[in-house]
């Protein structure tokens, strides 16, 4: 593998870490800009639309620039998104600067996957990219507790400015280790990357995504509350607890990754399948506090086997120009985590129970099969298509070589 992916990993690690940190910072954030909790929650929906926003829309801005200027140029206006945030005087002014910060979310993890898998062997394609997801998934590991941490002893706006230096290193690292002779300028010009995105596979694959994905945050969303309404947990033990759910994730990440250079379809409802048994199985494994600790563990391995997979099936579905369909498939992860919080928060308010947005995330996630099964027989029917137009083809040119 070569080491410019360390580069790009060191990238999604400063994404992954300000995209959850805020969860973590809302009462320091509320007390100090004298707003309530629910206002400053209000700060994580800025971000997550600021990353639907500017994923098709940077991506396409950005069509026809050689891919490492642009992840460099993209990483840049997260730097200052950050900086701005450290640096806000009000509530108002904090809500542009994380939209901000948003914006180049999508686009770096579109454009960065498909450098990734430019710049690996064909049989290593899925592993490139779960390496650089491997950044996001650390940051739920190390980054969200220690950025936490810092922000309740410093100040959150302290946490800003490390996420800015997080920033600055990625910069440092993708101009040093990143060649430009790899990443050229893309061949297809923006009508080329708009008309991947009226392909029907493309459109299935993404909402493969919005579906599974939806599934996790589901669940996730109300994972605090499982754990001490349902399992008898402590609020103290939470924080570890969500780290336990970010090695998961590490760990799925990289099986997903390695397990769809074998077989990409495979690794993909294997993934969905395990998801959905796991979330259907939550009232029971949150009875008790080792079977819940389990539970949260399995259910960011199950989830992140999927990750790669999916944004390597969107990539190869339009495949003459990926970096759109690539960076779209970052939002639809968004749009996942808002409906899926949506989604799961409905059952807990129907009074279903603590247990009731896993139920619910399992329903969601038995869809994103059925999807994913629809896309399978679309991918099928093509290529009985080709394959007949190919006989149809051989027969009409054996008459015509017989008659030269």
């Amino acid at each position: 593998m070569p080491l410019a992916l360390l580069a790009l990993a060191v990238g999604a690690f400063g994404i992954g870490t300000t995209e959850f940190v805020m969860m973590g910072l809302l009462p320091d954030v509320a007390n100090d800009l004298g707003i309530s909790i629910p206002s400053a929650g209000h700060l994580v929906s800025a971000y997550a639309l600021g990353v639907v926003v500017g994923a098709p829309l940077l991506a396409a801005a950005t069509a026809r620039m050689p891919r490492r200027t642009v992840l460099i140029a993209l990483m840049a206006l997260f730097v200052a998104g950050n900086a701005l945030s450290a640096f806000a005087p009000d509530h108002t002014w904090l809500l542009a600067a994380r939209f901000l910060s948003g914006l180049p979310h999508g686009a770096f993890f579109g454009v960065g996957a498909v450098v990734a898998t430019t710049m690996a062997a064909p049989d290593r394609r899925a592993r490139s990219v779960s390496l650089m997801f491997l950044g996001l998934t650390m940051a739920n590991v190390a980054g969200v507790p220690v950025a936490t941490l810092m922000g309740q002893h410093f100040g959150w706006r302290a946490t800003f400015l490390a996420v800015s230096a997080i920033g600055l290193a990625a910069i440092a690292s993708l101009a040093l280790l990143i060649p430009r002779e790899n990443t050229p300028a893309p061949r297809a010009a923006l009508r080329g990357e708009l008309a991947a995105l009226r392909s029907l596979p493309v459109w299935l694959a993404l909402g493969t995504t919005v579906a599974g994905f939806g599934a996790l945050f589901a669940a996730y969303s109300y994972i605090t509350p499982m754990l001490t309404d349902a399992a008898g947990y402590a609020e103290t033990s939470v924080t570890l607890l969500l780290a336990l759910f970010g090695v998961g994730a590490t760990a799925g990440n990289l099986l997903g990754g390695r397990l769809a250079d074998h077989s990409l379809r495979a690794t993909l409802f294997g993934g969905l399948a395990s998801l959905t048994a796991i979330l259907a199985l939550f009232p029971l494994l949150m009875r008790t506090e080792i079977s819940a600790a389990v539970a949260v563990t399995l259910l960011g391995t199950a989830a992140f086997v999927t990750g790669s997979p999916l944004q390597l099936m969107v990539m190869e579905k339009a495949s003459a120009a990926p970096s759109l369909a690539s960076s779209a498939n970052q939002a639809a992860f968004n749009l996942a985590n808002a409906g899926g919080a949506w989604v799961g928060g409905l059952a807990l308010s129907s009074g279903f129970g603590p247990t009731s947005p896993a139920v619910a995330g399992a329903l969601l996630s038995a869809f994103g099969i059925g999807v994913a099964c629809v896309a399978y027989a679309v991918d099928r029917g093509s290529v009985r298509v080709a394959r007949r137009e190919r006989v149809i083809a051989r027969r009409v040119r054996r008459p015509l070589d017989a008659v030269r």
